[in-house]
C-alpha cells in the first residue's frame, strides 16, 4: 500500500515547524544576557537544559509507550501545543536564569514527543524506503533548528524586537501540530510493539555490531550540538578579533547550521552507492578533521575564508547523523528494537551536555582552541566503527 504523496512533506514541514523550537532561545541569547543579567556561562545551561529535558522525555514517552498506546499524530500535536506554550515563556518581563531554565527544560521534554515521535509517524507509513524518508526527517530537524537565527536577521529595529524570534517559532510549532493532527491520520503499517525494557541497556553493550554503531553516533552527537551552539559565538569572537569584517551573524548562523539539512538528504543517496558505513565515517573523518584545523582558520583574517569552511563542518557535521540512525536500527535485535533506539538516543543526548558544559567552561579561558576538544568525538566514533569483529 502506497501512502498518498503528500504525507512524507506534511511530516517534513510539521518537523521543520516545531523543531525551530530547540535552539530558539540560542538564537536570542546575546538579548536574554541584556534583558536578565545572566553571567557567560548561561549559554552552555540553557542549551544544555533543552538536552536534558529531551533525554527524560525520551525516557519517559518509551518507558509508558505513549506512540504505541495513542494516536502517534495526537501525541505529536498535544506535545507541540505544550512546548509553543513553554517557550512563549521565555517573552516573560520577570525571568531569571532558574526560570528561564525550566521553560527550555520543559521544551526539551515537550520536543520529545516531536522529533522522535514524527519518526515513529514517517516509519507507520513507508515500510520501504524508511531510509531516504529519515534522511528527511533529519534535514528538516537542522532546518529547524537554524530557522530561529534566520528570524533573528530581520529583528534589530523596534518595529521587531528580539521576542518575536520567540513568539514566530511557538507559532510554528502549533502550525507544525495542527497540521498533523489535521492531516495525518494513523499510518497502514502502524503495529503496536513490545513494551519498553529496561534490560535492554544492557544488550547494547554485547552485541559487538551494535556497539560499534552507538559509539560512532555518541562520536557524532559529542560533536554536534555543541557546534551548532557555538556557530554564533564563534563569528561574534571573529568579529571582535577582526573588526574590519563585515557580515551579518545571525544570518550566516542560519546558513552554516541549515546547509547541513541539505547533506542529510544526499548522504542517503550517496550511502546507496558507496555503502552506509563508509559513507558515515567518511563524514565522521571530515568534521574531525574540521575541528583540528579550526583555529587556524579562525586565526586569519579573511572572513570568507571561515564562513566558507564553517559552512563546510555545518555540512560534514550532520551527514551522517541518519546514517548511523539507521546502523544502529539494522543492528539492534529485532525484540527490543525500540527500547534500544531509545536508550542509544538518551546516551547520546546526555552526552551532548557533557561536551557543551566543557566546551562553554573552556571557552571563557581559550575561545579558539577549546573548540578542537570536539575532535574526541569523531576519533572516538571512528574507533568504535572499525573494530575488529565487526560487520556493518
Amino acid at each position: 500500500m502506497q501512502p498518498a504523496k503528500q504525507i512524507l512533506p506534511l511530516i517534513v514541514f510539521s518537523q521543520f515547524c516545531c523543531t525551530s523550537l530547540w535552539f530558539a532561545g540560542n538564537a536570542v541569547m546575546p538579548e536574554l544576557y541584556l534583558n536578565f543579567n545572566l553571567q557567560d556561562e548561561a549559554l552552555g545551561h540553557l542549551t544544555s537544559a533543552v538536552q536534558f529535558g529531551f533525554i527524560l522525555g525520551t525516557l519517559f514517552f518509551a518507558f509508558l509507550s505513549l506512540a504505541d498506546r495513542f494516536p502517534p499524530s495526537k501525541l505529536f500535536f498535544i506535545s507541540a501545543v505544550f512546548g509553543a506554550i513553554f517557550n512563549l515563556g521565555i517573552v516573560l518581563e520577570n525571568n531569571n536564569l532558574n526560570s528561564l531554565l525550566l521553560l527550555r527544560f520543559l521544551t526539551g521534554f515537550s520536543l520529545a514527543g516531536i522529533y522522535p515521535v514524527g519518526m515513529k509517524i514517517a516509519a507507520d507509513y513507508y515500510d520501504k524506503g524508511l531510509g531516504k524518508s529519515l534522511g528527511y526527517l533529519v534535514g528538516a530537524l537542522v532546518l529547524g533548528t537554524a530557522f530561529p537565527h534566520f528570524l533573528k536577521t530581520f529583528t534589530g529595529t523596534e518595529n521587531l524586537p528580539w521576542r518575536y524570534v520567540i513568539i514566530a517559532t511557538s507559532g510554528f510549532a502549533f502550525l507544525g501540530g495542527f497540521l498533523i493532527f489535521l492531516f495525518v491520520p494513523n499510518g497502514p503499517f502502524r503495529k503496536a510493539k513490545g513494551k519498553f525494557k529496561v534490560d535492554a541497556v544492557f544488550s547494547v553493550f554485547k552485541n559487538k555490531n551494535l556497539l560499534s554503531a552507538a559509539f560512532g553516533y555518541f562520536g557524532h552527537m559529542w560533536e554536534l550540538y555543541t557546534f551548532w551552539a557555538f556557530v554564533p559565538i564563534i563569528l561574534a569572537t571573529y568579529k571582535i578579533s577582526f573588526p574590519e569584517s563585515n557580515f551579518d551573524i545571525p544570518f550566516w548562523s542560519f546558513i552554516i547550521i541549515g546547509i547541513g539539512g541539505l547533506s542529510c538528504v544526499l548522504g542517503g543517496y550517496i550511502s546507496e552507492i558507496a555503502g552506509i558505513k563508509r559513507t558515515a565515517a567518511t563524514a565522521l573523518l571530515l568534521s574531525g578533521l574540521c575541528c583540528i584545523i579550526f583555529p587556524f582558520i579562525f586565526l586569519q583574517p579573511s572572513a570568507t575564508i571561515l564562513i566558507s569552511f564553517l559552512c563546510f563542518w555545518g555540512i560534514m557535521v550532520v551527514a551522517d547523523s541518519p546514517l548511523f540512525s539507521t546502523l544502529v536500527a539494522r543492528n539492534a535485535p529485532p525484540e527490543i528494537k525500540g527500547t534500544a533506539l531509545t536508550i542509544v538516543n538518551s546516551i547520546g543526548f546526555a552526552i551532548t551536555i557533557v561536551s557543551i558544559q566543557l566546551i562553554t567552561y573552556l571557552n571563557q579561558l581559550e575561545p579558539v582552541y577549546s573548540l578542537s576538544l570536539l575532535a574526541i568525538g569523531p576519533a572516538l566514533g571512528l574507533w568504535g566503527l572499525f573494530q575488529k569483529k565487526v560487520q556493518l
